[in-house]
């Protein structure tokens, strides 16, 4: 056997492995960016991402992430999602994902994040 016909296949494989979808960002450290809607069943919750103020919901959040769908550590153990209620006198709601850091487990990137704060006090539901 030739040793080109050894390495054409070969080739193939490596490229095919490494092949991303048309359109797909690139993001830093070989991550590409995954568009998550972020939403609440109360519009104009303050949406926080690991510690910082990012918009009201509904909005898209842009995550770098692996390509096998799973969250990148930039160093950080937990990607974390804080929604605050547009009524101050509640506490948040928080969603930690786990990244992978230093070969700890490591989450799907969410299709959808959504954050239930319950009835709105003062609201009630005829039985």
């Amino acid at each position: 056997m030739k040793p080109v016909s050894i390495i054409a296949p070969l080739a193939v494989l490596l490229v095919g492995c490494n092949s991303l979808p048309t359109n797909t960002e690139r993001g830093p450290d070989g991550t590409i960016a995954y568009r998550v809607p972020v939403e609440a069943n109360e519009p104009g919750a303050r949406i926080e991402v690991n510690g910082e103020s990012i918009g009201t919901a509904p909005l898209v959040l842009k995550i770098y992430g692996d390509p096998d769908g799973t969250f990148h550590s930039f160093g950080s153990y937990e990607f974390i999602v804080r929604a605050y209620p547009p009524d101050a006198n509640r506490p948040p709601l928080t969603k930690v994902y786990r990244t992978g850091a230093l070969f700890a487990p490591e989450d799907k990137v969410p299709d959808k994040i959504y954050f239930d704060f319950g009835a709105r006090p003062g609201t009630h539901t005829n039985p």
